[in-house]
């Protein structure tokens, strides 16, 4: 099947309309806002369209931090029908300004009760998880001799200055997610001192996870930087976009004891202009099929219980038995108390 393509600027975000056959035209097009890293197989989405006559156009807006602030200002008015990518770090403020309107969708019998964090009122469905960890680049620190950090205490030790890119919490869900992690690791007393050595130590703060990964980290690009805020499942991509031999060990390596457990959730957006088409979409954001093409595609773990992974993700992917985690109800109390707090210690 031939696919569409269209590429145009939308209200600051970047819209590409994928599909075939008759959908696309008037209501059967449903448009999903999301972030810079969403992706799908060509065949995946293909198959959804067939299955439902539902073209999509994916409106990509920056990082998720982004995407959500913009979701919540425009409430009620909303510039498509569904989000993904508003996480456990950020998901209050969505509910509380009423961003969805509730959908059960179809396959949530498969996913966890410890993932669907809106109880039965079923506004946001979980989609995926991923440990938000430190990563590192093995060659960097092999060529030098160096061990990489393991720990908190680690990047702020003067071994380890000037090597550290982390994300603006202010705009980035991973952002946001290292901070909370140093906050759990410190405590609500005491996370404010280490982010002050942290800065005395040469950290250096972008925009969102794109920048600081595939710019500023040496490991995926020509930065400088071989440390980073990332994924415990990204060491996979750098085999699977490395060429067809298979390392003994993928080029990227995880900090285990930095990391925080992040869920991404999907949603209704209140107002959309095709809620049925939205309904269809979340129903196959939670489908078997997506769910199985999404660890290559974004490097992320299915929340469908019985969704297969494939052997690269296994192989190379590092597995977190205990990750941070923060009550999201202290989350929602002081997310935006400490992101001003650390805006005021980092943010140069």
């Amino acid at each position: 099947m031939k696919r569409s393509l269209i590429v145009v600027p939308v209200l600051g975000l970047l819209a590409v309309a994928c599909g075939g056959g008759e959908a696309g035209s008037g209501g059967d097009e449903v448009t999903l806002v999301t972030h810079d890293s969403f992706a799908v197989s060509d065949e995946v989405l293909d198959r959804f369209t067939e299955e439902t006559g539902y073209t999509v156009r994916v409106l990509r807006g920056g990082d998720a931090g982004i995407v959500v602030n913009q979701a919540v200002l425009s409430q009620g008015n909303p510039q498509g029908d569904v989000l993904f990518g508003v996480d456990n770090t950020l998901l209050s403020r969505t509910l509380d300004e009423g961003v969805f309107d509730p959908h059960e969708a179809e396959g949530l019998a498969a996913v966890p009760e410890e993932y669907r964090l809106d109880g039965q009122e079923h506004r946001v469905t979980p989609v995926d998880t991923g440990d938000i960890c430190v990563n590192y680049d093995r060659a960097w620190f092999e060529d030098r001799g160096l061990a990489p950090p393991a720990t908190f205490e680690d990047l702020a030790d003067p071994a380890y200055r000037d090597l550290l890119v982390v994300q603006n919490a202010a705009t980035s869900s991973p952002g946001l997610g290292f901070l909370l992690a140093t906050v759990a690791a410190y405590g609500t007393d005491g996370w404010q001192d280490y982010w002050q050595r942290l800065a005395d130590n040469g950290v250096e703060v972008v925009d969102g996870w794109e920048q600081a990964y595939n710019e500023r980290f040496s490991g995926a690009g020509d930065g400088d930087r071989p440390l980073v805020v990332s994924y415990a499942s990204s060491p996979p991509a750098g085999v699977v976009y490395g060429g067809e031999e298979r390392p003994a060990q993928a080029p990227t390596g995880v900090a285990p004891d930095t990391c925080f457990r992040q869920i991404e959730f999907a949603g209704l957006l209140a107002g959309a202009a095709n809620e049925e088409g939205g309904r269809a979409l979340l129903d196959f954001l939670l489908s078997q099929e997506f769910q199985e093409d999404m660890p290559l595609q974004m490097f992320v773990n299915p929340v469908r219980e019985d969704a297969a992974l494939p052997e690269e993700f296994t192989r190379y992917g590092e597995v977190v038995d205990e990750p941070l985690t923060v009550d999201a109800e202290l989350i929602a109390a002081h997310r935006e108390e400490w992101i001003d707090e650390w805006t005021s210690l980092v943010v140069r």
